[in-house]
């Protein structure tokens, strides 16, 4: 074969790729598609007329929801792919082997329009270099940490799935290569998710005097990094839930029956970390003696946060392990998310300038714009689940490779 029939064929090849698979009036494209359309109008008004245009952001409170939800809490919800690794390469748990794909793609595409969303934050954009070079901020600035652990981290995420990509395109050489890469890519991004989900908390360190009290503290690093771990696994659950329905033909016979023990052993899991996180805010509340800010509106909401959204689903993890009630453990996968939203939100958000005379909102705009990035990245998501062996097996070239 030519070069020039070579090209072709590849050509081809990419061109049949991008073509739709499965049906097209989904429930989820209904939904999706208005909203993607709408807020890449809204981000090209942001871009053309400014960040005010379309935010409620001001020089007061300059970081708003596309930080503190598609940034800080993205992140912890993408948490699952350092720990899955982690228990798969290092722990050598081979019964999570499954799932470790689906997980480290999660986490990649994450990553990459979570950090891509700070572009729409940035008042201006070019100069989101600034951090990474070190300009105007120093080299022992928390940002520049961040900002370099984000950046690595995505990287060694890529090479994590990149024999899924050599796989897909039947490059056998190639794969041989990045499957030789992939250990040292998962040691090193473990030590990088151990940093930048503490990382984040260590950010709003320097916030102390605008974060209420019940929320700030100066273990915050420490509470970012142990919530990333539950969060990351409770994702990992709910996503995994929806993916071997919508995804079932994909997934070999083998995989499906594995399936409930996975979801059990992430479980135990989730209740021993748990167990943990909230043992420290409770040890970290006696230390603060924070007892005078329990009998007011915001330690309602503190309550409401530790107890409906940590412990309970904590006990249902606990109490659904021991029974084997998979239904129990996706319920409490869906509480802890939203625990997990809700504190990331009270750090950044609700909690932040808490006794302002004027409290920031997000408006509208910001909303769509969010979502527009969630939607867009479940739709490539979706897109790499169809042609990548992610969840189906991979060809017997590669398995003989192993």
């Amino acid at each position: 074969m030519t070069l020039e029939q070579e090209n072709n064929t590849g050509w081809k090849f990419f061109l049949s790729e991008l073509k739709p698979k499965g049906k097209l009036l989904t429930p989820f494209n209904i939904i999706s598609v208005p909203i993607v359309l709408l807020g890449i109008v809204l981000i090209v008004i942001r871009f053309w007329k400014g960040i005010g245009a379309i935010t409620n952001l001001t020089q007061e409170v300059p970081w708003g929801l596309w930080i503190g939800f598609d940034v800080v809490t993205g992140v912890a919800f993408a948490g699952g792919a350092y720990v899955v690794t982690f228990l798969v390469y290092i722990l050598h748990m081979k019964k999570y082997y499954p799932i470790m794909r689906a997980t480290v793609l999660n986490g990649f595409l994450a990553y990459v329009f979570y950090a891509g969303a700070l572009l729409l934050d940035l008042g201006r954009p070019w100069n989101v270099i600034n951090p990474i070079i070190g300009n105007n901020f120093g080299v022992s600035s928390v940002l520049f940490l961040v900002a370099w652990h984000f950046l690595l981290y995505m990287i060694a995420q890529l090479i994590e799935f990149s024999p899924a990509i050599a796989e897909w395109l039947g490059a056998k050489r190639i794969h041989k290569i990045l499957s030789g890469m992939t250990i040292a890519a998962v040691i090193f991004g473990i030590t990088l998710s151990t940093l930048h989900q503490s990382g984040l908390g260590a950010l709003y360190l320097m916030a102390k005097e605008k974060i209420h009290p019940l929320w700030y503290s100066e273990f915050l690093p420490i509470m970012f990094f142990v919530s990333s771990i539950f969060a990351g696994l409770s994702m990992v659950i709910f996503e995994g839930s929806i993916s071997h329905r919508v995804f079932f033909q994909q997934i070999s016979e083998k995989n499906h029956r594995a399936q409930n023990t996975i979801i059990m052993g992430l479980a135990k899991i989730c209740a021993g970390a748990m167990f943990a996180y909230f043992f420290l805010q409770i040890l970290v509340f006696i230390h603060d003696k924070n007892w005078n800010f329990l009998d007011t509106p915001m330690g309602y909401w503190f309550m409401m946060e530790m107890i409906g959204f940590i412990l309970l689903p904590m006990m249902l993890f606990y109490v659904s392990y021991r029974k084997g009630n998979i239904t129990l453990i996706r319920i409490a996968s869906i509480l802890t998310m939203l625990g997990i939203i809700l504190n990331r939100l009270n750090v950044t958000v609700i909690g932040f300038k808490w006794d302002a005379p004027i409290h920031y909102i997000p408006s509208w705009m910001e909303i769509v714009v969010t979502l527009t990035v969630i939607f867009t990245e479940i739709w490539i998501f979706r897109w790499v689940i169809r042609r990548m062996p992610v969840l189906s097996d991979a060809p017997s070239w590669a398995k003989n490779e192993h």
